[in-house]
C-alpha cells in the first residue's frame, strides 16, 4: 500500500505567499483566493476556448473535445453517446518542467516499488524522506 501524498491548500500557498512579501498571513489570503477566484471565472467563462499564460509557471487552457459517438460504459457494456464538451489543461513552463523532470535518485528521495530503476538501489538510499 503506498503512502498518501502531502496535500497543500490555498491557505499554504498564503503562507508561502506571506513570507515571500514579508507580510503577515492574515493580509496574504485574500490575495491568495482572488487569484484563485479570478483563475477559476476566467475559465468557466471561456467562450469556448482560453489560454491563460502565466510566465514561468505555465499555461492554463479551456479546450473543446470531440464527441464520442461509441463510447462504452465498462459496467454495463452498454455503447453510449459523450457529447463535445470542454476541458481543462495545464502546460507547464520549461523551468518547471526541467525541475519536475530530474530524477528521483538525484533528489534523495524514494523511488516508487515496481519503478524500473527501483532495482539494485541500497535501502538506506531508498527511505522516504519526510518533511
Amino acid at each position: 500500500m503506498t503512502a498518501r501524498s502531502r496535500t497543500l491548500t490555498k491557505k499554504d500557498v498564503a503562507r508561502r505567499v506571506a513570507d515571500l512579501v514579508g507580510e503577515p498571513i492574515y493580509k496574504c489570503e485574500p490575495w491568495v483566493g482572488s487569484v484563485v477566484d479570478a483563475i477559476g471565472q476566467l475559465m468557466m467563462e471561456a467562450d469556448p476556448e482560453i489560454r491563460i499564460e502565466m510566465r514561468d509557471f505555465g499555461v492554463f487552457e479551456v479546450k473543446k473535445t470531440k464527441a464520442k459517438p461509441k463510447a462504452r460504459n465498462p459496467k454495463t457494456n452498454e455503447t453510449v453517446f459523450i457529447p463535445s464538451r470542454r476541458k481543462t489543461h495545464f502546460k507547464p513552463s520549461k523551468r518547471l518542467k526541467e525541475v519536475l523532470q530530474q530524477p528521483l535518485q538525484e533528489l534523495n528521495y524514494a523511488v516508487p516499488e515496481g519503478s524500473a530503476d527501483f532495482a539494485g538501489i541500497p535501502a538506506e538510499l531508498n527511505e522516504v524522506q519526510l518533511g
